[in-house]
């Protein structure tokens, strides 16, 4: 049966069925292109936050990356700031996901510290810009209200490593003369800095060099 709008026009009765569809069909396959497109532009600038800076790079530095004008960026973003919100953003709940998941895992200090620092040492590659950002630009980034995600991400991070420090001390298994959040930084800024050198494809990949870390950071380089 056939039922009326309060225009008058039956339902059903307007648009055919196929016709329906397939306007369906080209909605999601132009959002998919939209995706895409907006996907690209992230990678794009990333790579040049990563290679000459957030503060450095303008609008039409990514533009003229992408090929397009710079009021084409518009229509996906409406300011770099909000290109490295979602390098950033990405980053930290990938890192603070695969840190939860290391804590819950459980397991010795020691363990908990091995899975933190090789879960680190991964993000080297995957989220070069994301690191090289907050090394260079976190100063900046931190006084502007959109990013003050960035400072309880970092303590978050922070009491997941001092925890575990402060377990280990209190277990016996790590010196107790050693102050856990002093500790914590030195890791954090090692494995961080690390991300100006390492090269993809090198002799280590990031599993390796996670591995050599944990022998020195561990045993040192003393001979027992």
């Amino acid at each position: 049966m056939t039922t009326t709008t309060s225009s008058g026009r039956a339902k059903g009765a307007g648009v055919p069925a196929g016709e329906a569809a397939g306007g369906r069909r080209r909605a999601r396959g132009g959002q998919a292109l939209a995706s895409e497109r907006r996907e690209h532009l992230v990678r794009l600038a990333a790579e040049l936050f990563a290679r000459k800076g957030f503060q450095a790079t303008t609008v039409r530095n990514i533009a003229d990356e992408a090929g397009i004008l710079s009021g084409s960026l518009y229509h996906h973003f409406d300011s770099k700031e909000s290109i490295v919100d979602e390098i950033l953003s990405t980053f930290f709940d990938e890192l603070m996901a695969a840190n939860r998941a290391a804590i819950e895992r459980g397991g010795t200090p020691r363990e908990v510290i091995s899975a933190l620092v090789r879960i680190a040492f991964g993000t080297l590659e995957p989220h070069r810009a994301a690191i090289t950002v907050m090394q260079n630009d976190w100063n900046y980034l931190k006084n502007q209200e959109r990013f003050a995600y960035l400072t309880k991400a970092e303590d978050d991070v922070e009491k997941m490593w001092v925890t575990a420090l402060t377990e280990g001390q209190g277990s016996g298994l790590f010196r107790e003369d050693i102050d856990p959040k002093l500790t914590y930084r030195m890791i954090r800024d090692t494995i961080w800095v690390a991300v100006r050198w390492f090269k993809p494809g090198g002799r280590l990949d990031t599993e390796g060099l996670a591995e050599h870390y944990l022998k020195v950071l561990f045993d040192g380089i003393v001979t027992h």
